[in-house]
């Protein structure tokens, strides 16, 4: 079951609001997310607004904003966003994993990875960007919830991450 989402609060505090990927990687407590990865290069943590269970961001530490401009940038993430994705699918149900960079220089504009896991049996009509769209609301989980989710990723990327 999902609840509403207050989207135009949102877009106001992605707008106007301190780059949200930076505000958690400092540790800002008004932008906390739970890690579940973290590297001397780049970073993943659950969606703090999540349609999905076990929605994760990977981001690079590094303010960047264009998504392909750094070769050797863009090919460490999308190693990270692989291996999120693969422990993802291992802990929570999922029938398709989307990946997407999303953002843009008007809000949100940090570089960032979605890794959306899609569960199994969701109808036709509520996949591929309906299931990803908080305009149709977004799971009410609590930091309990999230807290506990995020330590089983940790070891599931622990477990997924070639050294």
């Amino acid at each position: 079951m999902k609840v509403p989402f207050d989207e135009a609060a949102y877009e106001r505090r992605v707008r106007t609001g301190p780059c949200f990927v930076c505000a958690t990687l400092s540790g800002d407590p008004d932008y906390r997310h739970h890690i579940v990865y973290e590297d001397e290069t780049c970073a993943a943590f659950l969606n703090r607004y999540p349609p999905l269970v076990g929605y994760t961001l990977v981001v690079p530490r590094a303010h960047v904003t264009d998504v392909t401009g750094d070769r050797a940038l863009f090919r460490h993430l999308t190693e990270v966003v692989h291996d999120v994705a693969e422990a993802v699918k291992g802990v929570v149900p999922t029938e398709r994993v989307y990946l997407m960079s999303l953002g843009s220089h008007q809000g949100n504009a940090h570089v960032h990875w979605h890794v959306a896991p899609l569960p199994p049996g969701v109808p036709y009509e509520d996949q591929q960007f309906a299931a990803v769209m908080s305009s149709r609301g977004v799971l009410p989980v609590t930091e309990a919830e999230q807290a506990s989710l995020a330590k089983r990723l940790q070891a599931a990327v622990a477990g997924t991450r070639r050294l």
